[in-house]
């Protein structure tokens, strides 16, 4: 397999039109060769460190030493939660049964239905990314929308966009409501395999829980204690890690969202609509760079141990089309204050009494 990095294209200026979506993907197809042994080996060290942490919240006596290893268990199933979501896109391996087996496997620990998951994220997210009405993910009210909620759920709206709500909107939004046996409102279809899935998660869960009622019973400890450390540290520092990451990836004062179908494809969506957030002292790689999300948008069939590089060369090709922002508390919560609702007339985002809070962005009708 030849592992020659593909030659940069001539950058195209930020005054000309975009290259066709079929195009740019032709210049990542190089970055697109994926790699079974490498796969499994990402999976089963992530697998086995994953494990020893759950084993600290159960064998560690001191109780900073329980929960270190509980916090540091949350990001390890937010490691193997990205692992699946490659192998879901069929993007971790050359073959597409073993890519289902892996992507399952690394989504128990989230409680993850892979079928669920592939549908809203695959298929709706992917194929309509920031499209109101058909994306969900993070999707803004208008201000009439949101005045129109009743008083508690507009209380609940202003705690998800208020910074701190990144955990409870994942929890809530997405897998309780969408992946977690959802009703016909957020799921029309019925799939024999989503209720497998569904039901393979909720096993999952059972037996997560029991065995630490068993752990603590047999050790002479806490049972509250033991699910406290073992499962609530874990699982809520999960919720939002991933929370935080798909906010991050589409919520940006210069990305711009849309009601209309056909000005939302003039609009090269799969470049415009994400975000590059990049961070300090290699922690975008410790998420093995599920923030090279523009390349990941352009490409779904790159495997995350490509990413670093194709996002390198969309950035080298497009200047001053990507949205590339560096990380600090300051810029999310600003980014928090400033992004609450969106004015699709005025093409900007206001707060929640509907002020303008961004740059109004290009008319392209």
């Amino acid at each position: 397999m030849s592992m020659n990095p593909p030659s940069l294209p001539t950058p195209i200026p930020a005054d000309t039109p975009m290259p066709h979506r079929k195009v740019i993907r032709g210049w990542l197809t190089p970055l697109a060769q994926r790699q079974t042994v490498l796969a499994i080996v990402l999976l089963a060290v992530d697998l086995v460190i994953y494990a020893a942490l759950m084993a600290g919240t159960i064998l560690f006596e001191a109780w900073w030493a329980r929960l270190l290893s509980g916090l540091a268990c949350g990001f390890m199933i937010g490691r193997l939660f990205i692992i699946g979501h490659d192998a879901c896109h069929q993007s971790y391996t050359p073959h597409r049964a073993l890519n289902r087996w892996l992507g399952r496997v690394a989504f128990l620990p989230s409680l993850t239905p892979y079928s669920l998951w592939e549908v809203g994220h695959n298929v709706v997210h992917h194929g309509y990314t920031n499209l109101k009405g058909v994306d969900f993910v993070w999707a803004p009210l208008t201000k009439a929308e949101f005045d129109a909620l009743s008083p508690g759920r507009r209380l609940l709206e202003r705690f998800y966009r208020s910074g701190f709500g990144p955990a409870a909107y994942y929890f809530i939004e997405m897998w309780w409501l969408r992946m977690f046996f959802p009703n016909k409102q957020y799921m029309a279809s019925r799939r024999a395999e989503f209720v497998r899935d569904g039901v393979v998660s909720a096993v999952a869960g059972a037996v997560w829980i029991g065995g630490l009622v068993a752990a603590a019973l047999a050790l002479d400890r806490s049972v509250w204690a033991m699910l406290g450390y073992g499962f609530v540290v874990p699982f809520v520092f999960w919720n939002a890690m991933i929370g935080f990451v798909v906010y991050v990836h589409h919520t940006h004062t210069s990305v711009q969202w849309h009601d209309d179908k056909v000005l939302w494809g003039k609009a090269a969506p799969f470049v415009s609509t994400t975000v590059h957030l990049t961070f300090p002292m290699k922690i975008g790689a410790l998420m093995h760079h599920i923030m090279e999300h523009t390349a990941h948008h352009v490409d779904m069939s790159i495997p995350l141990y490509k990413l670093k590089g194709a996002q390198s060369l969309l950035e080298q090709a497009l200047p001053g089309r990507i949205i590339v922002q560096r990380f600090s508390w300051r810029w999310y919560f600003d980014t928090a204050r400033r992004c609450k609702l969106y004015d699709f007339t005025r093409r900007c985002w206001t707060d929640f009494q509907g002020r303008q809070t961004s740059d109004i962005a290009p008319a392209l009708g």
